[in-house]
């Protein structure tokens, strides 16, 4: 199903965000299109101005009598099925569960995946349990994570607390953790990246840090051991944003890509000669960005009360570093 808006820029409305300009404007009819959403859809050319031309800056100022276009275009939930598929529930109350994601499963349906997807196993689980505002193509999804990074998530199962947490994320009071595997030592070890984010101009699935104008990501690291003469460390990241891709492009600029990392992987280190075979090709041939989700703390929605979850690294990252700690023991 597709549906077009148009929206004409007020006497009072000049001069502001068009993200924060469409947000407003869709609060009153579709309140689920939330500024995040409207960034996404601005991602993928989907606002357009009078002439037809893609807006691809959410940070562009609205002109007086600007005329802006926005085609919303999701799969029905009547179109998506129920399916068993594991995933851990770390915590769940009336309000939300917090999860434990396995590696390789979707957050939610897209192109060419409607079956096999988080959202298909919340629905067998929780069919008529989950928040709304997300739209009939994520119920209860406040947040995402990529297809292959493991780890923790917040899924709402009414409106109220979706509202809240997402206001919470958005104001950058949700706390999220994640454990990386990345090629090499950074220099300095423990710092601060603030680097802004676009789309890739030459692949649309990628994204890029660039110098202009972009969107705001910031993630704080710290390295917490290396192994093999420094050919692997291993990583802690705390992000202040959620950019999509954020943790795995900005290593990348730092020219330390994730093992595993299919997509980023132009500063992948070779291997010490003296290395033993198992240990390399266990390296080369790990079959996912080395990424896992492995905390999150946040402020309850309705009892307020302060809650932090944690989980361990799964066992395809914990056979990596225990390949890691034996290898450098021996050299």
């Amino acid at each position: 199903m597709t549906e077009k808006f148009e929206f004409t820029v007020a006497q009072n409305e000049i001069n502001i965000r068009l993200d924060k300009f469409l947000s407003k404007k869709f609060l009153a009819i579709k309140p689920e299109i939330n500024r995040s959403k409207i960034q996404k859809l601005i991602d993928e050319k989907l606002v357009c101005d009078q002439s037809g031309q893609a807006i691809t800056t959410a940070s562009l100022k609205t002109k007086l009598d600007q005329q802006i276009f926005v085609t919303l275009a999701e799969v029905k939930l009547s179109h998506l099925q129920a399916k068993e598929i594991s995933f851990e529930i770390i915590y769940e109350d009336s309000d939300l569960l917090v999860i434990n994601k396995p590696a390789g499963l979707t957050v939610h349906p897209g192109a060419g995946n409607h079956d096999d997807t988080l959202v298909n196993a919340l629905l067998f689980t929780h069919k008529n349990k989950l928040s709304e505002i997300g739209g009939e193509f994520r119920p209860g999804i406040v947040h995402r994570l990529d297809k292959d990074t493991s780890g923790l998530m917040l899924v709402a199962k009414n409106d109220l607390t979706h509202q809240a947490l997402s206001k919470d994320l958005q104001e950058r009071k949700v706390k999220r953790s994640y454990l990386a595997f990345v090629y090499g030592v950074l220099n300095p070890t423990q710092g601060m990246i603030n680097k802004n984010i676009i789309r890739s101009r030459t692949n649309r699935v990628k994204m890029s840090v660039t110098r202009g104008p972009g969107r705001s990501a910031i993630t704080y690291y710290k390295t917490k051991e290396t192994f093999c003469n420094g050919f692997i460390s291993l990583i802690e990241c705390n992000l202040e944003t959620g950019r999509t891709h954020q943790i795995r492009v900005h290593m990348e600029s730092m020219n330390h890509s994730l093992v595993g990392d299919q997509t980023y992987s132009s500063s992948k280190k070779t291997a010490p000669q003296n290395l033993k075979t198992k240990t390399k090709n266990l390296v080369a041939n790990f079959a996912r960005q080395a990424l896992h989700s492995y905390k999150i703390s946040f402020t309850h929605p309705r009892t307020k009360n302060d809650l932090t979850f944690e989980t361990k690294l799964p066992d395809d990252l914990l056979e990596l570093k225990k390949e890691l700690l034996e290898a450098s023991a021996a050299t």
